[in-house]
């Protein structure tokens, strides 16, 4: 079988557009556009060589001794924390801003959560010269003001969502509406792989670069492609969705994603979608989502912004169901122990996000000759 997704925009049972009627032209544009623009030769070569010149693209791929040495296995690091802004979410912005600019869009509006998807898409928005506004849940407005000071700098408007758990799932509904007031010149960059097809497939697509240069660089410095364990933290899931991406059909490499527990699954506090959610609609895409008896959306908690999300991308969800990934759940306390566990043996601060994924170091035991990649954004 495949984990990709198919012509209807599916993966297995996930996936699909569930829209307003108000934004089928768009998505249906996008949809019938994107593989066709994004496959165009001058395409490619500007993508590659923003990738190249402007992101710092290819990024490391870093074999941590102090780690490895610890828990007695090969453990190399994805360094996408070395990209342009900070983070992996930049990949992606500049594939999208190339396809916005050339459906002839001239207004950007873009959801954020721990905000560094903001940064990246007010930083493509800056490199274009393209109107910018943000939308960023109240609460996340102040736990990473750090991020909204960035936005701005760089020209966008950063507007707050007040509805809701004023996070992430509020800014995204408000990101939507405004899509649906300004159909014509608008385009949306979503930051994850969520929303409705084609989005989940067209980030995945943008991300895959991460999978790509991880089996070069891990033939050249162990003479092989495929590792043994891909890790990364899943919110909605664009970091593991590229990381992933080139070993889906090598069912040689284990795949693990990585969720925020918060308090504890069972605490009420918490973003495990795969252990608490069921199958629904959210924001346009049918996936694993936490919700009540009566199907409403529950308020997802993690200390992490980025993995503050009741749902998760559609390609997780089926990897989930599939068996094909193990998904496995890590608290706040103890993602919280991994960033000052990683700064001090490797002196790399990951993001929180990520601090996430390595606490699989505590809970699975790999042999030492296993070659287990994370992705450290």
């Amino acid at each position: 079988m495949s984990y990709n997704v198919n012509e209807k925009g599916y993966y297995g049972e996930f996936g699909g557009a569930y829209i307003p009627e108000m934004l089928y032209p768009n998505v249906e544009e996008l949809r019938q556009q994107y593989l066709k623009i994004t496959a165009e030769p001058e395409f490619q070569e500007e993508f590659d060589a923003l990738l190249k010149d402007y992101v710092g693209r290819p990024t490391p791929l870093y074999f941590a001794a102090r780690l490895s040495e610890k828990y007695n296995t090969k453990v190399y690091l994805k360094r996408e924390d070395l990209c342009h802004t900070g983070a992996h979410k930049v990949n992606n912005t500049i594939g999208q801003i190339l396809l916005a600019k050339r459906l002839g869009k001239t207004r950007i509006i873009a959801e954020t959560g721990a905000g560094q998807h903001g940064v990246a898409t007010a930083t493509v928005c800056a490199l274009m010269g393209l109107e910018c506004i943000v939308y960023m849940g109240e609460i996340d407005i102040k736990r990473q003001a750090p991020n909204v000071a960035r936005m701005k700098m760089l020209g966008a408007e950063v507007r707050p969502a007040l509805s809701g758990s004023k996070t992430l799932k509020d800014a995204t509904n408000e990101a939507i509406r405004d899509w649906i007031n300004n159909p014509v010149d608008t385009y949306y960059i979503i930051g994850s792989v969520v929303g409705p097809h084609p989005y989940p497939d067209m980030v995945a697509r943008f991300q895959s670069v991460i999978s790509k240069e991880i089996k070069e660089q891990l033939l050249e410095k162990e003479g092989r492609e495929n590792p043994d364990y891909v890790i990364a933290c899943v919110g909605g899931g664009s970091n593991a969705a590229g990381a992933f991406y080139h070993f889906l059909d090598h069912l040689d490499v284990n795949i693990i994603a990585v969720e925020a527990a918060g308090l504890g699954v069972d605490s009420g506090e918490s973003a495990a979608t795969s252990a608490l959610g069921k199958i629904g609609v959210i924001h346009g895409s049918k996936t694993l989502l936490m919700q009540s008896l009566d199907g409403q959306i529950t308020e997802p908690y993690s200390i992490s912004a980025g993995l503050d999300y009741p749902g998760v991308g559609p390609m997780h969800a089926n990897l989930f169901a599939t068996g094909r990934a193990e998904f496995i759940s890590i608290t706040d306390d103890q993602a919280m122990q991994w960033g000052i566990k990683l700064s001090q043996l490797e002196g790399l601060i990951p993001a929180i996000e990520s601090a996430h994924a390595f606490a699989v170091l505590d809970e699975k035991k790999f042999k030492p000759t296993d070659i287990v990649v994370f992705n450290l954004s």
